[in-house]
């Protein structure tokens, strides 16, 4: 039986091994199998974690964004309200004519009244304009000290200007700065989501980097900045250069926003200029002459917006980089003591700061790539189109909802209802405002543009989705070149005497790709809607 059971096996033996193989190989298919399906799970709840974080690392840094800008804004509106103080003119109109009916009144006990119908309605006329701009009207603290202590002893060297010269003056003030405010809190969000979000790629590359060098268990990316722990790491001293990137807003907030009003100035001394305080003006053709001012500023046609230059008024030039740095206190220097004594003492700030200035230094390659970074993006036509419809925001919020509601006593757009069931009186053709109501609401909302609690235009702006759109472009640009360049490894590998070769992406490396396609197709989708 021994000897039966062994031939038997000797002539299935062959059967034997092709099933053994069969199994084993079957064993080493499903094992392998299996490892790869682990594999890829976990990649993607790698990668699905690491998308997460950074859609909260950029939902945080637009947050961030807002809040800078309106802890920035009160800086530049200071500067503005006090080049141009429409309260201290419109007091000086309320002079002049108490000095005016006081005369009256000295001739009137004198002589015998005659009635003379005419100038006295144009005197009403005057009263009711002046105490809409005086009851409208805030006055700065500045121009109040101003005021005060200058009532007691006229100044010899001011001439002394007719009614006509100061109505003009607070025609055209008036009007300038609240364009002006417009215009710089605008280009104030654009400046700082440029700086804000190209900080949050570098931090955001810098954390990818940081976690594939610990443990593959730790899944999180961590949303603490830790670049002033640790100076001296592959990312360099990442913290100094963030803050002095960051303090090249000081230059739009105390030197660029004289340079937009200049620009705005002109265009409203333009369209504005031969207008009458006394004069009815139709909301349609208000709209129709603001419109006109803008295209002054900005271009009338796509051309000449895409090509006009707003570098100049959010960035320095090379040579006052170190100025804008010792300004801010990031920098000592031996001119710091001395840029008081060699700044002109009567210049405005679009002139000059040094009648001689330093020679400037070189700036660190990381801020230097930072700054050349931002210049680009700021003569870029996206820049250009984001601007574009920020200012159609906030100026339509300013002449639908401010001006027609305060001057026109219209409702607002969202609740005139339709055209068809609108009565008469609410017909833009025919609903009418004096200049001079109109400049007492502009006088008003200058300070709820600058200074405003809750600040509805800043809110406006939020609205405008595709703000957002260029953010993430910003947050999402550059990421394999950025990751090549800092450490974060690359995704090709040159052999010595051969092509590319590719080779097996790491953990970080497929993060950032898959938020570049995260991101990728957000400006396109968001344009089209």
């Amino acid at each position: 039986m021994i000897a039966s059971a062994r031939n038997w096996l000797r002539r299935n033996r062959t059967n034997f091994a092709v099933g053994a193989g069969v199994l084993g190989a079957g064993y080493v298919a499903g094992r392998y199998v299996l490892s790869k399906v682990t594999e890829t799970r976990q990649r993607m709840a790698e990668d699905r974690v690491a998308k997460e974080n950074l859609r909260r690392r950029f939902q945080q840094n637009q947050e961030d964004c807002t809040i800078t800008v309106l802890a920035l804004l009160p800086t530049a509106t200071e500067n503005i309200l006090e080049a141009l103080p429409v309260e201290q003119v419109t007091q000086d109109l309320q002079q002049k004519r108490a000095e005016r009916l006081g005369r009256n009144a000295r001739t009137s006990d004198s002589a015998a009244p005659i009635p003379s119908p005419g100038p006295s309605s144009v005197t009403d006329d005057d009263g009711k304009s002046l105490a809409s701009l005086q009851a409208e009207s805030y006055v700065h603290a500045s121009q109040m000290t101003a005021s005060s202590t200058g009532s007691g002893e006229p100044e010899a060297s001011t001439p002394m200007k007719s009614k006509a010269q100061l109505w003009n003056e607070v025609k055209i003030s008036s009007i300038t700065r609240a364009f002006t405010l417009l215009y710089t809190l605008s280009l104030l969000t654009l400046l700082t989501r440029i700086q804000l979000n190209l900080l949050g790629r570098r931090n955001y590359l810098s954390s990818v980097v940081s976690m594939a060098s610990h443990s593959p268990q730790d899944l999180t990316i961590s949303l603490e900045n830790r670049d002033d722990d640790n100076a001296e790491q592959a990312w360099g001293n990442d913290f100094e250069t963030n803050r002095k990137f960051l303090t090249f807003s000081w230059w739009l907030l105390h030197r660029g926003w004289w340079q937009v009003m200049e620009k705005v100035k002109t265009a409203v001394e333009t369209v504005f200029g031969p207008l009458n305080p006394r004069e009815d003006i139709p909301l349609e053709r208000l709209s129709a002459l603001i419109l006109e001012v803008r295209r002054n500023v900005e271009g009338a046609t796509p051309e000449e917006r895409r090509s006009h230059k707003w570098l100049p008024c959010l960035l320095p030039p090379l040579e006052e980089e170190e100025f804008v740095l010792r300004e801010s206190g990031m920098l000592k220097s031996l001119y710091t003591a001395q840029s008081a004594s060699i700044r002109s003492p009567t210049s405005s700030p679009s002139q000059p700061i040094f009648k001689h200035p330093p020679p400037p230094s070189p700036l660190p390659t990381a801020l230097r790539r930072l700054l050349n970074e931002t210049s680009d993006l700021i003569d870029s036509p996206p820049f250009t189109q984001i601007l574009t419809l920020l200012l159609d925001t906030t100026f339509s919020h300013l002449t639908d909802h401010q001006i027609r509601t305060d001057a026109y006593k219209l409702p607002s757009p969202s609740s005139a209802g339709p055209r068809a069931q609108r009565p008469p009186e609410l017909d833009l053709g025919l609903a009418k405002a004096k200049l001079a109501n109109i400049l007492a609401v502009l006088t008003r909302q200058a300070h709820a543009i600058g200074n405003g609690v809750p600040n509805r235009y800043a809110q406006a702006i939020e609205g405008v989705r595709e703000l957002e759109a260029f953010a993430a472009v910003i947050y999402s640009s550059h990421f394999e070149f950025e990751a090549l360049e800092d450490g974060g490894g690359g995704g090709v590998e040159r052999m010595e005497d051969g092509p590319e070769a590719p080779v097996e992406k790491t953990h970080e490396e497929r993060v950032v790709h898959a938020a570049t396609g995260m991101f990728d197709s957000v400006w396109e989708r968001l344009t089209r809607q």
